[in-house]
């Protein structure tokens, strides 16, 4: 039963024997057979979604999280604004698990933004847009992205997982083809698997291989999108735009850069990838980005040519379906803008502590693999184990920083993510830093006792 574990949900050794006290053992097929016949006859049991096999996921975290004595790390309740600090359970812990990054959250002016919204307006744009109409705030958030990333115009979603799902899927149809970065968010994967179109990975950052797949695939598809991360969310690595933008002219292809974690963390000001290349109007013909990290509000967006956002306004199900945008959230995003933009010595205090950290941890011997400085810096231990011990024992000593784990990440390169925002302070990435090298030691030990154990 084990090795039938590892190959379906790709698990370390070490998390199957903890599997096997909640997995019941696998039916033959003369079984299934069986239960199929007798369900369509109707005489079989009420169905259950605990036989759904994403259940039987959720089954292998709790199961991994009860061998190895700690609580699930996830969900836990913050009781006040999470910032430098948090507060969880009545109790103070660093904190480096918030999208923050310039630290506008709370500030005066977004939060009286929100509320002067709330008033006017109350908290629900009420319906979506095509049938509600819309509201000030919408208009005036998405006219200052258009002229932050240099386009036409802009269109704001209420999800920003939703706007690369519905985009790529709107755009795109089973003629076109679809080539994204082997590491590019799930949302670019999961649109471009709902499009229809040919999908092709290419390894990460890694231009010459997507030349040659390009050279290999693009003559026999009618239309083409290079779909990628700016700043790779869990890696922390920064795509090759001007390679990019050669290879996609060359190639009559769409670009599509996803922003999410890139707004207000990339360049000198804070302006994204575009500032950081020195990017042209018009190189990239997708401006993807979210709401919910340096903006502090929720949604997601996309900025390009008029025809564009045409399309998306009238077609995409993301935006047409969907209720539009609180106009609290429009507003509190809008006036975040301007800080951004009117502050920029967040952007570079920002840069000073992601260099800092990253420069700290190799120094201390910590794998912190493809990240390059700019606010997202993993640290890679391997093993799933390891990392949610790791992230466990962190949490015992005040520290919270989120385990990333398999399916998430692959198997191999489990890592814990920390964020960084302009609000952290060196002595307590200094403090923070210590104590993981302290900590990884011991759970590396543990983890080869368990291992021995179950061998035994």
């Amino acid at each position: 039963m084990t090795d039938a574990k590892t190959s379906l949900f790709g698990l370390d050794p070490e998390a199957c024997a903890a599997l096997d006290a909640v997995m019941p053992a696998p039916r033959a097929p003369e079984q299934e057979d069986s239960l199929a016949l007798s369900a369509n006859r109707g005489d079989r049991a009420r169905a259950s979604f605990s036989e759904l096999p994403a259940y039987k996921q959720v089954q292998v975290l709790n199961a991994m999280s009860k061998k190895m004595g700690v609580d699930v790390p996830f969900f836990s309740c913050h009781e006040r604004m999470a910032k430098e600090y948090a507060c969880i359970g009545g109790e103070e812990f660093l904190n480096y698990s918030t999208y923050d990054y310039l630290g506008l959250n709370g500030h005066p002016r977004v939060v009286e933004a929100a509320v002067k919204a709330i008033a006017q307006f109350g908290t629900s744009a009420g319906a979506s847009r095509l049938v509600s109409g819309e509201r000030p705030m919408h208009r005036e958030l998405e006219g200052k992205l258009a002229a932050f990333y240099g386009t036409e115009a802009a269109l704001v979603f209420v999800s920003g997982h939703a706007t690369n799902v519905s985009t790529l899927a709107t755009l795109m149809t089973p003629s076109d083809i679809i080539y994204h970065d082997a590491l590019a968010h799930d949302s670019i994967v999961q649109g471009a698997l709902l499009s229809g179109a040919q999908r092709c990975s290419y390894a990460h950052n890694d231009c010459a291989a997507l030349e040659a797949v390009l050279e290999k695939t693009r003559s026999g598809r009618r239309r083409a999108i290079i779909a990628t991360e700016g700043l790779f969310s869990m890696d922390g690595s920064i795509a090759d735009l001007p390679r990019l933008i050669t290879l996609k002219k060359a190639y009559n292809a769409f670009l599509m850069v996803d922003e999410a974690h890139a707004l207000g963390v990339l360049g000198a000001t804070g302006r994204g990838s575009r500032e950081h290349f020195g990017a042209a109007d018009g190189d990239v013909d997708i401006w993807m980005g979210t709401l919910s990290k340096t903006l502090c509000g929720c949604g997601g967006f996309i900025a390009g040519c008029r025809e564009l956002i045409d399309v998306l306004r009238y077609k995409a199900p993301g935006f047409v379906y969907s209720v539009g945008m609180s106009p609290p959230l429009a507003a509190a995003s809008s006036v975040a803008l301007d800080l951004l933009l009117e502050e920029p010595h967040r952007v570079g205090r920002l840069a000073e502590l992601s260099a800092f950290f990253l420069r700290e941890a190799r120094k201390r011997g910590l794998n912190t693999g493809y990240a390059e400085g700019y606010a997202v810096i993993p640290v890679i231990v391997g093993s799933s184990l390891v990392a949610g011990v790791l992230s466990a024992a962190l949490f015992k000593r005040n520290i919270n920083v989120m385990p990333i784990i398999f399916p998430v990440v692959e198997e191999g390169a489990a890592r814990l993510r920390f964020f960084l925002s302009a609000v952290h302070s060196e002595a307590n990435i200094l403090k923070v830093l210590d104590i993981v090298v302290e900590e990884l030691k011991k759970a590396e030990a543990r983890a080869v006792a368990m291992r021995e154990e179950d061998d035994a």
